[in-house]
């Protein structure tokens, strides 16, 4: 079991990465506040892994809510059924929800315990990719709203977060690749050291061996805690971690979170624009672009993006949570695992990136 630690201005918790770790109640005895456990989930995950991490807290004896699962019920209603579950099983400020799932499940629930007496306890156990690289991690909640993606929320930093690398083993070969995404992104934008483990080792990932799975997902945490733990609250540093998101984020609100596009699949395509446009800009050297652009393709993940007009775009883009002074900011890489967040690029620029890899309409 590897254990890393996310420092704070609140305090720290610890994020544990092992196998079998749901099977153990020495997992969560020590991070668990009190009595009172909701375990969260849905209807995907519950048959799966629900009873055994029951098993692990069965002296608590948890109350439960499973969910239907998808993106599209990432909502205030779904929100308020976490609320409901909550309020119907007298739990007090002293409870805990326990967050068993993917990124759907891990957002509602740590919005939740947010809200519920203006903020409870919640653990993050993640059992896909993307939620145990990425956004079980650092407190950022949200629900979707219709006009874009994660446009209400809050920072709450959960009370740890429980990694079992095992339960990625059921994961759909697409969830996983969609994963895989976010996981280029650190080395991306971030990691220069990981990009290039990750050019010798995608094949070994994409046939999920497990010490490459424990490897990447590891050192993918190890480099969110460390960015958490400078910028918090995405107020500088952290914003790199949207590397792709903005074009991204458009992408999911155009389609409206139906499951025609999974978030990884989304991201990777706004990296491949991302690494397009700054390559244009002569922010990266050609080859540098190659080498992100064909680590994207050789992950199996799109790189093309679905049919939209330039005012769709520029519509959707200018809802992302980074614009600031009426300007839509790009996080755009300056070279291998390196990348900043600016505003100061040419306009004609961006235009002719979308029109550059957008399909025209028939």
């Amino acid at each position: 079991m590897h254990a890393l630690k996310v420092n704070t201005a609140g305090g720290s918790y610890p994020i544990l990465v092992g196998r079998g770790l749901i099977d153990r109640a020495d997992a969560f005895d020590p991070i668990l506040p009190g009595r009172q456990v909701l375990v969260v989930t849905n209807d995907v995950v519950a048959p799966l892994y629900l009873d055994r991490v029951l098993a692990s807290m069965a002296d608590r004896a948890p109350a439960t809510v499973v969910l239907p699962d998808g993106e599209r019920h990432k909502t205030l209603g779904t929100f308020s059924d976490i609320i409901d579950a909550l309020v119907n099983a007298g739990f007090h400020r002293d409870a805990c929800i326990v967050a068993l799932g993917g990124g759907v499940v891990g957002d509602l629930s740590g919005f939740a315990a947010a809200c519920f007496n203006r903020g409870i306890a919640c653990i993050q156990v993640p059992t896909t990719l993307l939620a145990q690289v990425d956004s079980s991690v650092g407190g950022k909640t949200a629900v979707n709203h219709v006009a874009g993606k994660n446009l209400i929320g809050a920072f709450h930093q959960p009370v740890g977060v429980i990694v079992d690398v095992n339960t990625l083993e059921t994961l759909p070969e697409r969830e996983f690749r969609a994963g895989l995404a976010e996981v280029l992104k650190y080395g991306i934008g971030l990691d220069e050291a990981f990009f290039a483990w990750l050019e010798s080792n995608l094949a070994a990932l994409l046939d999920r061996e497990p010490l490459a799975v424990e490897r990447a997902v590891t050192w993918s945490c190890a480099i969110k805690a460390r960015v958490v733990a400078e910028d918090e609250r995405e107020q500088g540093r952290r914003a790199l971690l949207n590397l792709g998101h903005t074009f991204g984020h458009a992408i999911e609100t155009h389609a409206g979170y139906a499951g025609d596009w999974l978030h990884g699949e989304a991201v990777a395509v706004g990296m491949w624009m991302a690494a397009l446009m700054a390559e244009e800009l002569g922010m990266i050297q050609p080859d540098q672009g190659h080498r992100i652009r064909a680590l994207i393709d050789s992950a199996g993940l799109p790189t093309q993006p679905p049919t939209m007009s330039p005012d769709t775009w520029m519509d959707l883009m200018g809802r992302d949570k980074k614009v600031a002074a009426g300007r839509i900011r790009l996080v755009l890489p300056t070279g291998i695992g390196r990348s900043t967040l600016s505003a100061a690029y040419d306009d004609e620029a961006l235009a002719r990136t979308i029109a550059q890899t957008t399909p025209p309409n028939d």
